[in-house]
């Protein structure tokens, strides 16, 4: 019944409930497939559990990096480019040589 593979990172959405879901792990060897829903929570289906649902493929939710603690700020498409040093436009050389005393 499922009109959707699951495949990692995917999000999708159960027909049923309307709840929003990424799959986060495939056990192909344990036949298992894990999601985290948008509040947080962890889930778990077999195979035959996920062919037997009402899932289909979703757009990511507009905030959906809320409830994940391991995304990191480059997965959101954010970057720093700043490395924070010294800007080589305005440093001395009494700067660098008073820098190199300590």
């Amino acid at each position: 019944m499922s009109n959707a593979d699951p495949i990692l990172n995917n999000w999708y959405q159960d027909a049923e409930t309307g709840r929003s879901f990424r799959v986060v792990a495939i056990d192909a060897d344990g036949d298992s497939i894990e999601v985290q829903y948008l509040n947080g929570d962890i889930g778990e289906y077999d195979g035959t559990t996920w062919e037997d649902s009402a899932f289909f493929a979703a757009e990511a939710p507009d905030d959906w990096s809320a409830p994940f603690d391991d995304v990191e700020l480059d997965d959101l498409g954010y970057s720093d480019p700043d490395r924070h040093g010294l800007d080589l436009q305005e440093v001395t050389l009494d700067d660098l040589l008073d820098e190199n005393d300590t």
